[in-house]
């Protein structure tokens, strides 16, 4: 009787929502935090990356922008070539290639984002097995 009421009960409990998930809108592939602060695209056909980070309020101008990655096999990114929102809320960074951010973010417990004196931190936590469905998304095969 306990192996019939268990299972059943399991399944009434709810599951914790993901925090982080891959998807695809067209052929374009992405990769979404659920709080919606931090959004990976990449479209197969160029190929072309990016990633956008934002906040609650606008990012500050600033010279450099980067990501910390901590929590594991801690890694430090950097850029000049980072383009802010109309508002000033995101930050975007394009680029023909992403390993070390996929990487840094398969590999360790949050990611912070800075640029200049403001910075925000972002939860990776399950975000590993996303991150892998994500690098393996291709284009869409043609009709």
């Amino acid at each position: 009787m306990m192996r019939m009421v268990l299972p059943i009960l399991f399944s009434l409990c709810p599951l914790p929502a993901l925090a982080w998930e891959a998807g695809r809108i067209g052929a374009v592939c992405t990769l979404t935090s659920q709080s919606g602060d931090m959004a990976l695209t990449h479209d197969p056909a160029g190929p072309v990356f990016s990633i956008t980070v934002t906040r609650g309020e606008p990012w500050p101008e600033a010279a450099l922008f980067g990501i910390a990655f901590l929590g594991g096999d801690a890694l430090t990114i950097t850029t000049d070539r980072h383009i802010r929102s109309d508002d000033g809320l995101s930050i975007t960074v394009t680029d023909r290639g992403f390993g070390n951010v996929l990487a840094g973010m398969a590999r360790n417990a949050t990611a912070t984002a800075f640029a200049g004196q403001v910075s925000l931190t972002v939860s990776l936590a399950g975000a590993a097995p996303e991150v892998a469905i994500f690098a393996a998304c291709e284009a869409p095969p043609t009709a």
